[in-house]
């Protein structure tokens, strides 16, 4: 089989080595470049890529990414869509050839979007960036999806959960012009829920609370808003929102309902327990963070979040023992966050308090 990688780039000079390097294993690679001012292009073309610039006025990111589809070879039999901040695990060809059987149109691979400080993965989720040529084209401004051609809704799906790309990306580079975009994307699509919901995140991060909540609420009510995760993902985030607006009670409720939306995922118990913590409930802070941890298995959606899984829900309960009068396990909850965090120095400190008030 024929594959090929193709990508969008701008000023993305000191990631092309590293991403070429990850990229090897594929028999051609294109890239269109988006207007690069640095030495982008002819660094991919000095070492063999296919590159062609193109400027993208007013930009959006479907339209980029189906330019940079013209460019794969007609002879190609499968096509891998990735970003220069991106790096594929070596090995990851055979395992792609080994998972395309006869009929596949997209396969799903693990993605690493982020790392913690100690350099382990963060969050983590399946990917579907690897499709059959000829059948799909890019939707959407930005958090573009790939819809395919003759407007069916079902193709034949693959999984290799052992291909692993990493991304790796530039912090210096902003995402300001994300809102806008979705903004225009829900405009264009008001009746798609990914969106919605997408846009009512983005308000979150962006502290505009009175907008994520109006959003997320509306997201909700949407018939097609069906997705359970998701769904509960948009009750988490107004939990969060209202928690940053100083209504607990509201934030509690908005954290229930995440919870029996999904219960069998994690993060609504540490959506709670965050709400608990803040209304110095300690006991239900407890409570919400033994739940979580009894749930051990990430979903493998988008839709995990690194701090249900890292050291929080243990940290969280050890201080919550501590206020109960229970410093001795406190100290064990402390011991198991030091397990996930062990450079954590203030999680240290608090072992130590903790062993000297037992």
């Amino acid at each position: 089989m024929k594959i090929c990688v193709y990508a969008i780039a701008k000023n993305e000079e000191k990631f092309v080595d590293r991403w070429i390097h990850s990229m090897r294993e594929a028999d051609c690679i294109c890239v269109l470049d988006t207007g690069s001012t640095d030495a982008t292009v002819e660094l991919l073309a000095d070492r063999g890529v296919i590159v062609k610039q193109d400027i993208v006025e007013p930009w959006r990111f479907d339209v980029a990414r189906n330019r940079s589809m013209d460019l794969i070879p007609k002879d190609a039999d499968i096509c891998v869509c990735t970003d220069l901040d991106e790096i594929f695990r070596p090995g990851w060809r055979k395992l792609l050839e080994e998972a395309w059987t006869e009929g596949t149109e997209q396969l799903r691979y693990t993605y690493i979007w982020n790392f913690n400080e100690r350099g382990m993965p963060g969050t983590t989720f399946l990917y579907e960036k690897i499709h059959a040529p000829g059948v799909f084209r890019w939707e959407h401004p930005v958090h573009e999806v790939l819809r395919r051609t003759d407007g069916k809704t079902g193709w034949k799906q693959a999984e290799a959960p052992g291909i692993v790309l990493e991304h790796h990306p530039d912090h210096a580079k902003s995402r300001a012009g994300y809102l806008e975009l979705l903004e225009l994307s829900v405009r264009e699509a008001p009746g798609d829920d990914r969106n919605a919901h997408y846009l009512g995140r983005e308000y979150m991060f962006w502290g505009r609370w009175d907008d994520a909540i109006r959003q997320l609420k509306a997201h909700l009510a949407m018939p097609s808003a069906v997705w359970e995760p998701e769904r509960c993902a948009s009750m988490r985030f107004l939990s969060r929102c209202c928690l940053a607006k100083g209504d607990g009670r509201e934030a509690m409720r908005w954290a229930l309902r995440a919870i029996a939306e999904a219960p069998e995922t994690r993060e609504p118990w540490v959506q709670a327990q965050e709400v608990a913590y803040a209304m110095e409930a300690w006991e239900d802070v407890a409570y919400y963070g033994g739940k979580a941890l009894l749930i051990e298995e990430k979903s493998g959606t988008y839709i995990n979040e690194e701090k249900a899984w890292g050291a929080y829900p243990w940290d969280a309960m050890a201080y919550a023992m501590y206020k109960m009068g229970e410093p001795s396990r406190a100290a064990e909850a402390t011991i198991h966050a030091l397990e996930i965090d062990p450079d954590n120095q203030r999680l240290k400190n608090n072992l130590a308090f903790y062993w000297e008030e037992t």
